[in-house]
This record gives structure tokens, C-alpha cells and sequence, in this order.
């Protein structure tokens, strides 16, 4: 008997182990941000632009050219970068219509250049047959301030 309660007493440690990991993975990635204007319209914008995002198709050309989205961005190549962008992620994550039905901001993280890191779960249907589960997707956005405005700045493709 006693090999087995060592056993026991291994598996334990080793599952009590695991829980602390991953109870500090699903923790906030940093300490709070303090207080500002910039943040605090930072985290408005954010929410009225993934708002906006929701519940639209990906690969439709009115979603393409609606200005509402564009404004985000300092031109119309970085709009254009950051659609290619998430539409091929959304597909990718087999999102039903590639359209996400909600989105949620979790987080935002100054990255140390001055921009901020804006974490993003996208959530909708999954397309694939005799997949009744939901999909979602999580995605880091960057963030930059500059002359007062923030805008959306996309990742190289």
C-alpha cells in the first residue's frame, strides 16, 4: 500500500502544480493601468470599434468599404492590411459566414514603444458540419496615440 499512497500523494502534487499554472495563466497579464484620459478613451474606442466589428460578414465588400471602420486607421493600405488580416483569421478559426456574433476587449497592455496592446476574443458559430460547439478566437490589436488621436496600427502581413 504504501507505493500507491506515494503515488497518490505524486499525482496530487502533480495536479495541485498544474492548477496553480493555470490559475496564473487566466490572471490579468499586468498590474492596472493608472488613470488617464488617453487610456480611458483608448478603452472607449476600442469598445466602439469591436462593436462595430460584431455580427459583421468578413468577407463581404460592404464590410470592406464601411467607413465607420475605416476611421480607425491612418490610411486606406492600413485598413486594407488589417481587414486582409482578420478576415483570413476568421476563416481560418472556421467562423460560420466568417462573422463573429460577439466580440469582447479583455485587456490592454502598453507594449513599451508607446503603443498599447488591445487583447480581443471574437466568438461566433463554427462552420464546420456536425460541429455544434461555438468558435472563438483571440487576437492582440496594437494601439498607437500620436498627435491625440489613437488609431488601430496593423501587423506586417
Amino acid at each position: 500500500m504504501k507505493g500507491v499512497d506515494r503515488l497518490r500523494c505524486r499525482a496530487g502534487g502533480v495536479l495541485a502544480g498544474l492548477a496553480a499554472c493555470v490559475a496564473m495563466a487566466c490572471a490579468a497579464p499586468s498590474a492596472p493601468l493608472p488613470e488617464s484620459p488617453e487610456l480611458n478613451r483608448l478603452g472607449s474606442l476600442a469598445e466602439i470599434f469591436y462593436a462595430r466589428v460584431s455580427n459583421r460578414r468578413f468577407n463581404s465588400i460592404s464590410t470592406f468599404h464601411d467607413p465607420a471602420l475605416r476611421e480607425f486607421f491612418h490610411s486606406s493600405e492600413a485598413f486594407a492590411d488589417y481587414y486582409a488580416d482578420l478576415a483570413d483569421a476568421l476563416a481560418l478559426a472556421s467562423f460560420e459566414y466568417n462573422r463573429p456574433d460577439s466580440v469582447a476587449v479583455e485587456g490592454f497592455e502598453p507594449d513599451g514603444s508607446g503603443r498599447f496592446q488591445v487583447r480581443v476574443r471574437f466568438q461566433g458559430e463554427n462552420n464546420k458540419p456536425l460541429r455544434f460547439w461555438r468558435t472563438s478566437l483571440v487576437r492582440v490589436d496594437q494601439w498607437e496615440l500620436v498627435g491625440g488621436r489613437w488609431w488601430i496600427v496593423p501587423g506586417k502581413l
